[in-house]
């Protein structure tokens, strides 16, 4: 299941949505920020359907 959150640039501080998909429990990927388009790591615990916690990480 795919929940969507609110996540913030750790580079520029913008605020912008991404998806997670829950049913894997513990995950780890990059994604550019939509505005300064710098890559950084988000980090994702997860039980399906729900988010456990969440942080993000500079590159």
């Amino acid at each position: 299941m795919e929940v969507f959150e609110s996540i913030q640039c750790p580079y520029c501080g913008q605020s912008f949505e991404t998806v997670v998909d829950t049913s894997v429990a513990s995950q780890r990927f990059t994604t550019d920020c939509e505005v300064c388009c710098r890559p950084f790591e988000v980090v994702a615990e997860c039980e399906p359907g729900e988010i456990l916690s969440l942080e993000v990480r500079e590159n």
